[in-house]
């Protein structure tokens, strides 16, 4: 009786993939019976069982990939997946390519993958860079997203992959939205991922009802207000601009910024040279130079995306609600997304408990972050800070929320009296100011600054 429910389910499926590849359009790139058409990367195992693709974990090995022998550029590919482990995780690779000297000669595969994460993190569907810049779209980045991947059941993936636009969906949610231009075309591949013990030897991952479709080919519309990863510098998509994000720097001008206490921009200390707007270096002087600007512009409840790549040393920072009131002398207050340089420049072993470090609350809140979301002096940042209009704030690094606190709560106001700015009354609870980029004396780098009204 098993054999025949066996055979069975396989005839099933077979005959559904052939169904798949008779609709218009679409090819199927498994057959429900062999490997034809893919080769293997690695020591896991693939195999068919009833009428899936199945990938088996082995210990001391890298991660596995079996990877179409076609390479694909625009496409929209479609496939079912299963996990039996849900203390490890997969991937789809697509637009991916080998380095054959990886892996001590043994190759490695790198290129975009939508992640597939069962733990209670719940990352399933955000994008990671295998192999190379690792996380470009955390799913912390669409947090509504988070619940679609069901541990102990069948899931369906969609990746839509058009020009530069990269979207992704589990289980019909959308989830990651990225625009990015590093690759244009490669293999697809199914991942079977490296293990850390024994105990996680012998796990299957299935997948089945993989097709994809390479002509006729129409993106699929986000519903509004999903962030996107945006990697283009200083431009916007339709689709951002009808969510309500503007630019803060085109870059090209200083147009909707000005000197903090200056009725015009700096004439000196600052730069707009190669899509970047710069601060100059001045031997981490503060507010001796071009001295900090501000948006004219000021804002209450708003979401902030901008990239940043700071020098070796380099100390700056992004705040927020400045009111420009008090007329003091160095930089001007207000609550502030601190950039540093963590391992080199003495501010990070300052304060408490770290809350002078990289991407902190200044001051006030320690940002939490793993080294591998931290990118180094020389290296691009993006960060993202987020005041809802109920006064909760999100500070997040690479994809990765940091930390997050209510302004002008009672634990606030507490953490305020431990701090700097408590002779300051009333601090950071204006309801309303401007946004500041600090001049701290060190050479940095802003870029694809954006900004929508909540």
């Amino acid at each position: 009786m098993k054999k025949i429910l066996q055979l069975a389910l396989a005839v099933l499926s077979i005959s559904a993939a052939n169904a798949q590849s008779s609709e218009k359009g679409w090819t199927s790139l498994f057959d429900g019976k062999s490997l034809d058409g893919w080769k293997k990367l690695g020591k896991a195992e693939y195999r068919i069982e009833n009428g899936a693709i199945t990938g088996i974990t082995v210990p001391n090995s890298p991660n596995t990939f079996l990877m179409t022998e076609k390479v694909y550029g625009d496409f929209i590919l479609e496939m079912d997946m299963f996990m039996e482990d849900t203390t490890s995780n997969s991937g789809i690779q697509f637009r991916s390519h080998i380095n054959p000297e990886g892996n001590n000669g043994a190759g490695r595969v790198f290129g975009y993958q939508l992640d597939v994460d069962p733990s209670s993190r719940k990352w399933t569907g955000g994008i990671y860079d295998e192999g190379r810049r690792e996380w470009l779209y955390a799913l912390s980045l669409n947090k509504q997203a988070q619940p679609a991947f069901r541990n102990g059941e069948w899931n369906k993936f969609r990746i839509e992959a058009i020009g530069h636009e990269i979207k992704t969906w589990v289980n019909g949610i959308p989830c990651a939205y990225m625009i990015d231009t590093v690759d244009a075309s490669g293999f697809i591949a199914l991942q079977v991922h490296a293990i850390k013990n024994e105990s996680q030897a012998g796990k299957k991952i299935f997948w089945k009802n993989i097709r994809i479709k390479t002509s006729g080919l129409k993106s699929t519309p986000f519903p509004k207000d999903i962030y996107v990863y945006n990697a283009i510098p200083n431009t916007l998509t339709e689709y951002e601009k009808k969510s309500g994000w503007k630019l803060l720097f085109d870059g090209k001008t200083t147009n909707g910024w000005k000197g903090a206490y200056k009725p015009g921009f700096p004439e000196k200390g600052w730069e707009v040279k190669d899509g970047e707007l710069r601060v100059l270096g001045s031997d981490g002087k503060e507010s001796t130079n071009g001295g900090d600007i501000v948006t004219l512009d000021q804002y209450s409840a708003f979401d902030i995306s901008w990239d940043f790549k700071l020098t070796t040393g380099a100390n700056s920072g992004l705040k927020y609600f400045v009111t420009l009131s008090e007329n003091n002398k160095g930089s001007a207050i207000g609550l502030e997304y601190q950039m540093l340089d963590d391992k080199v420049h003495p501010d990070a072993k300052l304060g408490r408990d770290g809350n002078r470090t990289l991407a902190s609350l200044y001051d006030l809140i320690t940002a939490v972050k793993p080294e591998r979301f931290v990118k180094q002096p020389g290296n691009w940042n993006t960060a993202r800070l987020i005041v809802y209009p109920n006064n909760h704030v999100e500070h997040y690094l690479n994809g990765l929320k940091v930390l997050e606190y209510d302004r002008g709560s009672e634990a606030f106001r507490q953490l305020v009296a431990l701090s700097k700015y408590k002779v300051w009354p009333n601090f950071g609870e204006a309801p309303k100011g401007h946004i500041l980029l600090q001049d701290h004396g060190d050479a940095v780098s802003f870029r694809s600054i954006k900004i929508r009204k909540l």
